[in-house]
């Protein structure tokens, strides 16, 4: 029986919290006698061992986190991954990096290699790793059976899971409704796959839209995975002529350059013709001519808060399943009212 209980069931059959259940096994001083006693005598009446999820929590414990990142390349995620390293060394913790891509497939055997190689805790750097199927989402629920997982800009409830994120359905609400308050109605938005991320954003804008009474057609939000250059090319063939969009609004940075570059070859002057808005205020929003317009989401705030909240987890302390970070619009060159 002992090896089918985990520390839920713990929890659950002396009626005290996962957290007081991990104090317990550290040896923590801020248990009562009276508490811990009843603890430990559900834990020898069931024959429970502590498993990973224990090493996890200080016993044994191999002092390392993993990190699961799609795509390294990637300006955004590499530097989350920097800051989240650098923040865990703080700590005395190592890393073991693992760049999943974005199948299925790969993302389910790196979570089971990452077990198999005892780590305290995983962090998922990312909204990408939040499908919007449920059935796409089990292996972390499963994961976070064994041991505490951190989604970096995700969010999916469940036991043992954390999450810290910037308030991008809010930041781009504002944004959008910036532009229609200005009675710049034609706005396109562009976002990339249907990601935790893209979806409060794409809410945002929507939300904006629906408050202004504007209708948003189906062909005003477009969703696509190119760099910048597939970026131009795509908005050249989708607007071709088309001189009716004066705001186009973008989920990350990239696909803003790709905007701006479409506008230089399709004659459109820019923030006279057209304006546009990044996401994420990274290196790439100084790199291009204008200047871009961007929402800085605080990354470094976001791993650093990230790091505090898996501290206090592993340390066996109460602490919020859920941090959001407020953003910052920071205005540049690419658009002309002030945001």
């Amino acid at each position: 029986m002992g090896e089918k209980m985990n520390i839920y069931d713990i929890s659950e059959k002396a009626g005290v919290s996962i957290a007081t259940v991990s104090r317990v096994l550290n040896g923590n001083e801020k248990v009562s006698e009276k508490t811990r006693k009843k603890v430990l005598k559900v834990m020898e009446e069931t024959g429970y061992k502590p498993n990973a999820f224990a090493r996890g929590l200080g016993l044994d414990s191999m002092r390392t986190v993993g990190i699961m990142c799609a795509d390294s390349s990637d300006s955004y995620l590499a530097n989350a991954v920097y800051f989240l390293e650098q923040e865990l060394r703080s700590h005395q913790y190592d890393v073991l990096l693992c760049c999943t891509g974005y199948e299925q497939e790969a993302r389910e055997k790196y979570a089971e290699l990452l077990i198999s190689k005892r780590v305290d805790a995983v962090i998922m750097v990312g909204s990408n790793f939040v499908s919007a199927e449920s059935k796409e989402n089990k292996y972390i629920k499963k994961l976070a059976e064994q041991i505490p997982v951190l989604l970096l800009n995700g969010y999916i409830k469940g036991n043992n899971i954390y999450s810290v994120a910037c308030n991008d359905k809010e930041i781009q609400y504002q944004v959008t409704k910036a532009f229609l308050a200005a009675d710049e109605k034609a706005v396109l938005y562009l976002a990339r796959r249907m990601s935790y991320g893209a979806k409060q954003k794409i809410a945002g804008f929507k939300k904006a839209c629906e408050e202004a009474r504007v209708v948003v057609k189906e062909e005003q939000i477009i969703q696509y995975n190119g760099d910048v250059v597939a970026v131009k090319e795509m908005l050249l063939k989708r607007l071709k002529n088309n001189q009716e969009y004066r705001v186009i609004l973008c989920a990350d940075d990239e696909l803003a350059i790709g905007a701006l570059k479409y506008a230089k070859e399709a004659g459109r002057k820019i923030p006279e013709d057209l304006q546009i808005v990044g996401f994420n205020n990274s290196v790439m929003s100084l790199c291009c001519e204008p200047e871009l317009t961007s929402v800085d989401n605080k990354l470094n705030a976001t791993c650093t808060n990230a790091v505090e909240l898996l501290m206090k987890v592993l340390g066996g302390e109460e602490t919020e399943s859920k941090i959001i970070i407020p953003a910052e619009i920071i205005n540049r060159n690419t658009t002309k009212i002030k945001l």
